[in-house]
């Protein structure tokens, strides 16, 4: 099924010393290149989730690490021979060695650098922004538009449209970025009919390659995968939580009893750590677009309820 994400964990092999070294080296290199590699390696190390479990590395998620990786040595040759590109399942074994361990906490210091000295930064967040104008703010900004071209460089409608690659790109674009910025990029909207606006819009929020599937998912189906994936399901309990407690309270994963519940009964706590689970969920089949259409009327209640707490924007208006 197109949609289906599996969760595998995958154990990286030791390779030649001599081999690890060149990688290093070439690494090195893209880390101080001037051609946007660095931004690219720190997406592939975002996307493989790169942690230590011993002498081991793992991807918790090994389908869009391996696809992230294909798009690196795609991007840039010179790291073709540094990463496996014909196997089903690739691994930056090659690339890193015995240098597996990759200090999270050094690239959000170096994030968090790079943000303070962006104007955009010290804005605080004011609600009903026009996408046109937060895109042109960020546009303006260097630290802002240094980030969102490495993500439209993926999710580009120039180019062949990669669902998992486009939603990988956005949940780092979005995780990398302070708090007030992801919101104002987050919620942003457009009060009048401009084409201008809709198209910044569109390109703010990962339309159409990160969120549109031909044909659509029922909501049903979206929430049953995701449950399915390790990772989205601790970002979807965590949204339901903050977002939904009513719901979370009341019947936690008890189909039954959601049924139960009407829209009227949900209400949405709009706090901060709701909004920022929210935001969370950017880049993970929980913001694509799902119907309930041509379901069995014994569906429809429940499909419903869920597209109303994905989509809606009761919690944010």
């Amino acid at each position: 099924h197109y949609f289906l994400v599996l969760v595998l964990f995958m154990y990286f092999t030791s390779i030649s010393t001599a081999q690890t070294t060149d990688c290093l080296h070439l690494r090195e290199q893209c880390i101080k290149a001037a051609n946007g590699c660095k931004s690219f390696w720190n997406v592939v190390e975002d996307v493989c989730n790169i942690s230590v479990l011993g002498n081991r590395c793992k991807a918790e998620d090994a389908i869009g690490c391996n696809r992230i990786i294909q798009v690196l040595a795609d991007e840039y040759p010179e790291l073709k021979n540094c990463v496996c590109t014909t196997d089903d399942f690739c691994s930056i074994a090659t690339l890193l060695g015995k240098h597996c361990s990759v200090n999270k906490d050094n690239i959000s210091t170096e994030t968090k650098l790079q943000w303070s000295l962006s104007a955009l930064s010290k804005q605080a967040y004011t609600a009903n922004r026009t996408c046109l104008d937060v895109n042109k703010e960020c546009v303006e900004d260097d630290v802002c538009n240094k980030q969102l071209s490495m993500y439209l460089k993926v999710c580009s409608v120039n180019r062949k449209c990669n669902m998992e690659e486009c939603q990988a790109a956005i949940s780092f674009f979005y995780r990398n970025m302070p708090f007030d910025v992801a919101q104002m990029m987050t919620f942003c909207d457009c009060t009048h009919p401009d084409e201008s606006c809709h198209r910044a819009k569109e390109l703010l929020h990962g339309k159409p390659c990160a969120v549109a599937a031909v044909p659509p998912p029922s909501c049903l189906d979206v929430i049953h995968m995701c449950e399915e994936n390790k990772l989205c399901r601790k970002k979807y309990t965590t949204f339901r939580s903050k977002c939904w407690r009513h719901v979370t309270k009341k019947c936690y994963d008890d189909e039954a009893c959601l049924e139960t519940l009407i829209k009227d009964d949900m209400p949405c706590s709009a706090n901060a750590d709701c909004k920022a689970a929210y935001i969370s969920n950017w880049g993970t089949m929980l913001r694509m677009e799902c119907t309930c259409q041509n379901l069995p009327p014994m569906e429809q209640p429940l499909c419903e309820l869920f597209h109303h707490m994905l989509h809606s924007k009761s919690c944010f208006s």
